[in-house]
């Protein structure tokens, strides 16, 4: 059953500054709702959607339920997250009180259903194209909604209420809420087994985004994706290693470490060159993605080759935090080993072409790797170590559980040792906190180092840890 919003009725999300939740808040607090939420955090964020009209409390417990009853005749929709556990006090509140309880799925798919839509699912990259779909949609003054899992640089927010006719939305996979979506157009990245806390297996995953593309009136899916070319029957394919047989491609001229020159194909046939401002491949088929989205929305090739050199990636993805001692830092969201692979290679492409789009081209890469999830390091131990085997040196940050109780043997240093078996001649050490982690490439970063940090937890942190430390000084090897 899809919910139905009415504007008479109040809106109260638990836990409201959520990358999820605070952007569906902000939205209909734009549309004029009546929004509340709760979230004993206070961050830029949250200071956002006070600006816009979002009454914000500290504390999540029965006060606040009641605070939000009172005065109003009408019953308040409570909104929740997968992050809110069934032991929180405020959703217990609110379950006493008899109030509606949904989950923000709902919510948004009620989003999507109000207007022509494009969603866009897939194991890796649906943040970055999402974000360059709305972009783009925004550049060539088509004016999208957008609901995006990550700031959208264009905009300076995940989330903005648009007064064009298209909604752009995240559709996230990790609890298979996503098959609540009806849209316009369907887009899926790439499918492989992730999220393993929620899928048994592969199958169960394709399963699920087979459920998501039935409820979209088109599908748009990457040709170049075994897994989605085996089991989905798409209306549209593209595809960054070959033009035939797909709808859309953009076949790379030259790749080098700042940008990518590629040429744009349309039914086979050679439409025009472009350069997109993003290195590697994988930004590539992302962008292709985000251009067929906007072609198939009627925008001209010639609007979106202009729009395209202006792109930016969300944020936490290839974050360029700073040169903290001749050593430049970036932030990456990465967390599954197909990502960290390619966020590396993107790297790498930097250090061996010499141009990058940091300050200064790197001359070494320190992959800095927070792993997440017990069950997600279970399940990829050895591709993460093949993964983090490309770097010229590793150092693990303590693993990140985000809930889960441990796994025997599974741990930080079982993937450093893992590592080691597969580079034995490559630094590698694991640290038991974050303050050490800091330590620890304090002292064995070089020069010209990239350090790369990569994850999901809280190892974003690493940049404010160095900034407090001093210039490190002559810098001792790892052992091997």
């Amino acid at each position: 059953m899809t919910l139905q919003l009415d504007r008479r009725q109040p809106l109260h999300f638990i836990g409201v500054g959520g990358i999820g939740m605070s952007a569906i808040a902000g939205i209909l607090a734009d549309r004029g709702y009546d929004v509340t939420g709760s979230d004993p955090r206070d961050n830029a964020v949250l200071q956002d959607l006070r600006n816009r009209g979002v009454r914000v409390f500290r504390e999540q417990n029965a006060a606040t339920i009641d605070a939000i009853r009172s005065g109003t005749s009408t019953a308040p929709l409570v909104v929740v997250s997968s992050a809110v556990p069934p032991s929180n006090p405020e959703l217990q509140a609110a379950q006493r009180a008899g109030l509606a309880i949904w989950h923000r799925s709902d919510v948004l798919a009620a989003l999507i259903a109000g207007q022509s839509s494009i969603s866009v699912a897939g194991s890796h990259g649906k943040t970055t194209t999402s974000t360059l779909v709305a972009t783009l949609l925004h550049a060539t003054n088509h004016d999208p909604t957008a609901v995006i899992g990550g700031v959208v640089p264009a905009f300076g927010s995940n989330g903005r209420n648009g007064a064009g006719s298209l909604l752009v939305a995240e559709a996230d996979e990790s609890d298979g809420s996503l098959v609540k979506f009806q849209s316009w157009l369907g887009v899926i990245t790439n499918l492989e087994l992730d999220h393993t806390d929620h899928y048994s297996d592969l199958a169960s995953l394709i399963t699920t985004l087979q459920r998501f593309a039935k409820g979209s009136q088109q599908l748009l899916a990457n040709r170049d994706c075994p897994v989605l070319r085996e089991h989905f029957d798409a209306s549209y394919w593209w595809s960054t290693s070959s033009s035939e047989g797909v709808d859309f491609a953009a076949l790379a001229e030259e790749l080098n470490g700042d940008s990518t020159l590629a040429t744009f194909y349309e039914n086979g046939q050679a439409v025009g060159q472009f350069t997109l401002p993003l290195p590697g491949l994988h930004n590539l088929s992302n962008a292709v993605a985000a251009m067929a989205a906007c072609r198939l929305h009627g925008v001209s090739f010639a609007e979106l080759r202009q729009a395209v050199e202006g792109l930016r990636a969300p944020g936490r993805r290839f974050d360029y935090r700073g040169t903290w001692n001749d050593r430049q830092v970036v932030d990456d969201y990465a967390h599954h080993p197909s990502e960290v692979s390619a966020t590396l290679a993107m790297a790498r492409l930097m250090v061996t072409s010499g141009r990058s789009p940091l300050p200064e081209a790197p001359q070494r890469l320190l992959a800095v790797f927070q792993p997440h999830r017990y069950s997600r390091t279970a399940e990829f131990l050895e591709a993460f170590a093949e993964a983090l085997s490309q770097a010229d040196a590793v150092l693990l940050a303590p693993l990140y559980a985000a809930g889960e109780s441990p796994i025997p043997g599974i741990s930080s240093e079982s993937l450093a040792a893992a590592i080691q078996q597969i580079a034995p001649h490559l630094p590698v050490a694991a640290s038991s906190d974050l303050e050490a982690l800091a330590d620890a490439v304090a002292l064995h970063s070089q020069a010209g180092d990239l350090v790369l940090a990569m994850g999901a937890g809280d190892v974003n942190s690493l940049w404010s840890r160095l900034q407090e430390r001093q210039d490190p000084g002559a810098t001792v090897p790892l052992a091997a």
